[in-house]
């Protein structure tokens, strides 16, 4: 199975977000700044063993909300070990993808999805898998 590795939220104010989830659960926030498109990172669990997978939990993100995007929802990160392979089954299973990968510096190969559901999604090939 592939798991769950991260999740996404739009913001429309950076300091509410951040605020809201650090005062209502705890998180660890990290902001990336403008050179990284002002992503905000959110831990929420201490980190396992193995390195960049959180313990039992999955952290996740929060990025600004721009009037020209398309499908700023909350979302799901999917860790894959092969971004291609991914590619051709979401696919072959009536979804489509958004695009073409991007390389995400630090972090690894990324696109987003949607379901047969009508769903957004994201698949991520973690850098050094």
């Amino acid at each position: 199975m592939n798991p769950v590795v991260h999740f996404e939220l739009p913001y429309k104010d950076a300091n509410r977000i951040t605020q809201f989830y650090i005062s209502t659960f705890g998180w660890k926030i990290t902001e990336l700044g403008e050179q990284s498109g002002n992503y905000i990172l959110a831990q929420t669990a201490v980190e396992d063993v193995k390195p960049g997978f959180p313990a039992g939990a999955i952290n996740g993100g929060f990025f600004p909300a721009k009037p020209d995007w398309p499908c700023q929802y909350p979302s799901v990160v999917i860790g894959v070990e092969n971004i291609e392979e991914a590619i051709d089954k979401i696919k072959s299973n009536g979804g489509t993808v958004s695009g073409e990968p991007i390389v995400i510096p630090n972090f690894g190969i990324y696109v987003s999805f949607f379901d047969t559901e009508g769903n957004r999604n994201s698949i991520i090939q973690p850098q050094g898998m």
